[in-house]
């Protein structure tokens, strides 16, 4: 089954012909591609890993230690990613080739410092991820410069600004932070009794304390998408391209992805407007000096045939978790071909979803429960992703599913992702180390009294109970013809005289006792026997008989 994809090069301006690398060299070795990734996160680990099937080397760097994709890098390093030096530190020891951000939380001007000394490759501008770290940047560069349909919005810096903004856009809105990502900080207010609660809100959960709010219009959508849009080199012309994947449905909570699913339905107008506002604005974000290649997240709200620009994110999406069981290669697949210059395919194999596995507890090193039962949902994958810490609203994994149609996969994820039950760190380590009771013993055999050792069997003694050759018809002596059938079988003849020992010469005369024994004929070596063997054989041992360790011909 193939998406109504299609790939699309930029109206706008002309894109740069740029060829793929000439060569990807061994991991840890001196001819080793490496490529840093910043932010080991869930999403990070499967471009880790999507990087080492293509022979790359990888370092992973984050914030905390064993984060997921450092549990399976070939370098980890955890630094604070907000400390320019830091960050400038960690990619002069290591020297990748590219440098790919996974998460906002970084410190720009160091990436921006990076591609301008052509330290690194900077995926998939520096620019880009300037702008798209901060909600403003982002927002005027939709609206202001591409003029691209946004919902209507205002900044505020103060809770007095908040208050006039939210007054002048209108109840209810949507207020978040600049600087922050996945619905942290973000609220709807209602009327203007939301307006204090909602400036506490985003001035603690933002990125950046005290920072800068976008005060937004609320659109009563019909439903939202996120289409992944990939700039990569067409192979049939070497141009930079805009491919675009399936749409993507997903459901959202306070901001935050709790399911999704590809593909969803969209009329033809509001697919043509979504991948009109798609190219335009990841040809923007990828215009520099390397064309800006890799993967882009945009989202989109849709009411009607009218298509508005939500967010773009310059990587693989949350909600593109769902490729891995739905795409013939995942966002993740892609995002690491298009880096390295290779070709993509955006075919969509069948339709699919994907549900969250939330943490529901906060301590470190949970466990989870009843994986067998949520993976006996048919069609249906897990991934757990390895996060040493849990909270009550952290994803700590997610489940795929395939169907013939999106509601049967939708609820087969659901379902199964509801069977996973965290349990407490105590609890899942008890039950990983405690095994389970042995099965109980075979009674024993009665066997010979005390003292006393059963005689042990013969060469042609039957084991106890077993059953001797079944009755039946008794052949004929060996040696005598059979009769055709139906003739009568017949009788034995006279039974031939016992033949004289000694042969045909006649009976050997017994010798007395204590008389010495007649010596035979003189033996000697059989053609290729060795003297050991006739040394052996005059001794009167046998080759077979010999003691372990002898000397035996031929060894």
């Amino acid at each position: 089954m193939t998406s109504n994809s299609e790939s699309a090069t930029s109206a706008d301006q002309p894109a740069p012909t740029i060829g793929p690398p000439d060569v990807i060299g061994t991991p840890l070795s001196p001819t080793a591609t490496k490529v840093m990734v910043l932010g080991a996160g869930e999403l990070g680990k499967e471009v880790v890993i999507a990087f080492q099937r293509l022979g790359v080397e990888v370092v992973a760097v984050d914030r905390y230690a064993n984060a997921p994709g450092q549990q399976v890098a070939h370098h980890a390093e955890v630094i604070d990613m907000t400390d320019p030096d830091a960050l400038l530190a960690v990619i002069d020891k290591h020297r990748p080739a590219y440098v790919v951000p996974e998460i906002e939380a970084i410190a720009t001007a160091a990436l921006v410092d990076v591609a301008e000394r052509g330290i690194a490759e900077v995926i998939p501008t520096a620019s880009a991820v300037v702008a798209t770290m901060n909600r403003e940047g982002i927002r005027r560069l939709a609206d202001e410069e591409l003029g691209l349909p946004t919902s209507p919005y205002l900044f505020a810096d103060t809770l007095e600004e908040l208050t006039v903004a939210a007054r002048q856009i209108g109840f209810p809105c949507v207020v978040k932070p600049v600087m922050s990502s996945s619905g942290k900080g973000q609220s709807v207010l209602r009327g203007p009794d939301d307006v204090a609660s909602a400036w506490e809100t985003a001035n603690t959960a933002g990125r950046v304390q005290g920072s800068r709010v976008i005060v937004e219009g609320f659109i009563e959508f019909d439903y939202e998408i996120t289409l992944l849009t990939v700039r990569a080199i067409d192979p049939r012309t070497g141009v930079l391209t805009s491919h675009f994947c399936a749409p993507i449905g997903h459901r959202q909570i306070n901001g935050d992805y709790v399911e999704s699913w590809q593909p969803h339905e969209m009329s033809p107008d509001a697919h043509a407007s979504a991948t009109s506002i798609a190219a335009r604005i990841a040809t923007a974000l990828g215009d520099g000096k390397l064309a800006g290649r890799g993967v882009f997240g945009v989202e989109l709200f849709v009411k009607g045939d009218d298509v508005y620009f939500s967010e773009v994110s310059p990587r693989p999406h949350d909600t593109g978790l769902v490729t891995m069981a739905t795409q013939r290669l995942s966002e993740f697949e892609m995002h690491a071909r298009a880096i390295l210059g290779l070709p993509v395919d955006v075919t969509l194999a069948s339709p699919g979803a994907s549900a969250v596995i939330y943490g529901q507890l906060d301590e470190p090193a949970i466990g989870f429960e009843n994986v067998a039962a949520a993976l006996a949902v048919p069609e249906t994958d897990i991934r757990l992703f390895g996060k040493p810490e849990s909270f009550h609203r952290r994803r700590m994994g997610v489940v795929t599913a395939t169907a013939d149609d999106v509601p049967a996969a939708r609820e087969r994820a659901v379902r199964a992702a509801s069977l996973v039950s965290p349990v407490p760190g105590r609890a899942a380590v008890r039950k990983a180390t405690v095994l389970p009771p042995p099965p109980p013993a075979p009674p024993r055999r009665p066997g010979p009294p005390p003292g006393h050792s059963a005689p042990p069997p013969g060469p042609s003694a039957a084991p106890p109970g077993a059953a001797g050759p079944p009755p039946g018809p008794i052949g004929p002596p060996p040696g005598r013809p059979v009769p055709p059938p139906g003739r009568p079988v017949p009788p034995p003849g006279p039974r031939p005289a016992p033949r004289p020992l000694g042969g045909p010469g006649g009976q050997r005369p017994i010798a007395p006792p204590g008389a010495p024994r007649p010596a035979g004929p003189p033996r000697s070596a059989s053609p290729g026997q060795s003297p050991v063997m006739t040394s052996l054989v005059k001794t009167g041992d046998s080759a077979d008989g010999a003691a372990p360790g002898s000397p035996v011909a031929g060894e």
